[in-house]
């Protein structure tokens, strides 16, 4: 079997998928509840995040101690996508997702291990420790504090911002590393 390497595209989805969450957040905080058009984006992302995630934590060809970088990307992915895509059906149902904010949450510990992992076992080094760490924490952050859907959007909209900020610095960093990869994918093909 070839070697395919599909994380340049998976970081692209990310940039998307907590683009469409902050996009989400924000039109709570602004008041509006008309989310069909957010639930077919939602729903294909989400797609998308889960097959890929599937495909990279079960199958991506990393034999021995490589096979960590199956859980560290893949893993956090196919939740991303089972997040998605349940919250997508919700909207698309008029049933409000703020539950999913709970599986969010976990996701944020589960990705608050991995953060400390990427520093702590050197699991990228040089100058990509910065981007990857950085992605993974505020990633980390946006998840734990996804909870705030809980909070009154009109009463509390500051922490809505909040965490639409997190999501926003989640979806520029993933698009950097991501466009980053795609260059040097194409500079030297494996």
């Amino acid at each position: 079997m070839a070697f395919v390497d599909p994380l340049t595209i998976m970081l692209v989805a990310v940039a998307a998928s907590t683009g469409l969450i902050a996009l989400y957040l924000y039109r709570l905080a602004k008041g509006r509840r008309d989310f069909e058009d957010l639930a077919i984006a939602i729903f294909f992302t989400g797609l998308f995040d889960f097959m890929s995630g599937f495909f990279f934590s079960f199958t991506w060809p990393f034999p021995g101690n490589l096979s960590a970088y199956n859980m560290l990307f893949g893993d956090p992915m196919l939740f991303l996508g089972l997040i998605m895509l349940s919250s997508s059906v919700m909207l698309y149902k008029k049933i409000n997702p703020k539950v999913i904010s709970i599986p969010a949450f976990l996701l944020g510990l589960y990705l608050l291990v991995e953060t400390y992992a990427i520093a702590a076992l050197g699991l990228e080094s040089g100058a990509y420790f910065i981007p990857a760490f950085s992605l993974y924490l505020f990633a980390t952050l946006s998840a734990i504090f996804s909870p705030i859907v809980y909070l009154d959007a009109k009463k509390h909209a500051y922490a809505y911002y909040f965490v639409i900020a997190l999501l926003i610095i989640t979806a520029l960093l993933a698009i950097f590393i991501g466009c980053a990869g795609i260059y040097e994918h194409l500079a030297s093909p494996p």
